[in-house]
């Protein structure tokens, strides 16, 4: 395993999660990812238009990588198609050379550890490719080349994404990553498509300002329902409390009522004994009655 790869695997494994690209070689991975696409080639004893998807490991999840070796000669006439990229006809190399392999990449998940653009937020995963010399697939080193497409554009497809007219026309961009580590913002021609000249890496941005509002908005909503709920909740109970303590209130009162009406229906006379006055109930007897009615 080459020096690189061992940087790359203990970068992956200790390096803390920043999201900016001055903290993760991209050099690194490009060569990292193209000795794997490389690797499956002579694995799979490529046939020429076939494309072949390398096998990564298990701490790059989520990263795509496949490759496809092509004649120079079919780029001409017909371009090529493959994965998220589009290359018109009558494209040629520079150098020429007789063959070419043709790396692709999807960073997935991993896209923000590695490219970063100040002010912006990416809305898509980074996708990229790179065109090499595979006149001999072979060779331990081999050389990169350049595409010369006559004007012509190449077509970049973000077919997962999820972008809108509005999230457009809010500013939402097209940007490409050179190998020198500058970008450049484009305009986004289709839904979900962009344009370029050559190979690179790629990816769709919006403004941080115009993410972060729609996320205020959102906090903000969620702050309403949260006041909303516990007013809500406070104003049953207080209404369930002043209910009860009305109803105990109401019964006390009832009861009241009664015992004074009792009170005052009850009727006593009063006697003297010795210097007390006593209330005394009048004493009513029963006349006896005589059984056979006489005297």
């Amino acid at each position: 395993m080459s020096l690189n790869i061992i940087w790359l695997l203990l970068s992956l494994y200790f390096s803390p999660s920043v999201h900016s690209s001055d903290n993760y070689n991209t050099d690194t991975l490009d060569a990292f990812l193209q000795d794997s696409a490389f690797k499956s080639l002579v694995r799979h004893r490529p046939h020429t238009g076939a494309l072949y998807k390398a096998l990564l490991p298990a701490n790059l999840s989520g990263v795509q990588v496949s490759i496809v070796r092509i004649r120079s000669r079919t780029l001409w006439n017909i371009g090529a198609n493959f994965s998220n990229f589009q290359i018109p006809s009558r494209t040629m190399t520079l150098p020429h050379v007789r063959r070419l392999a043709i790396v692709y990449q999807d960073l997935g998940n991993w896209s923000s550890y590695y490219y970063s653009v100040p002010g912006y937020s990416m809305i898509t995963p980074v996708v990229g490719f790179m065109v090499f010399n595979a006149s001999n697939a072979r060779a331990k080193r081999i050389g990169k080349v350049s595409l010369n497409t006559s004007g012509k554009a190449i077509v970049i497809r973000f077919a997962n994404s999820t972008i809108t007219e509005s999230m457009i026309s809010s500013g939402a961009k097209c940007v490409t990553f050179s190998a020198s580590g500058t970008f450049h913002l484009g305009e986004i021609n289709l839904l979900n498509e962009c344009h370029s000249q050559d190979h690179g890496h790629f990816s769709i941005v919006v403004p941080q300002e115009e993410r972060s509002g729609r996320d205020r908005r959102k906090q903000s909503l969620w702050y309403l329902w949260v006041i909303g709920f516990a007013l809500g909740f406070s104003v049953v109970a207080f209404l369930g409390y002043f209910g009860m303590v009305s109803l105990k209130l109401l019964k006390t009162k009832k009861i009241q009522v009664m015992e004074r009406q009792a009170d005052e229906d009850l009727v006593l006379e009063t006697i003297w004994v010795g210097t007390s006055k006593m209330p005394s109930a009048t004493v009513t007897r029963t006349q006896p009655n005589l059984e056979n009615g006489g005297f």
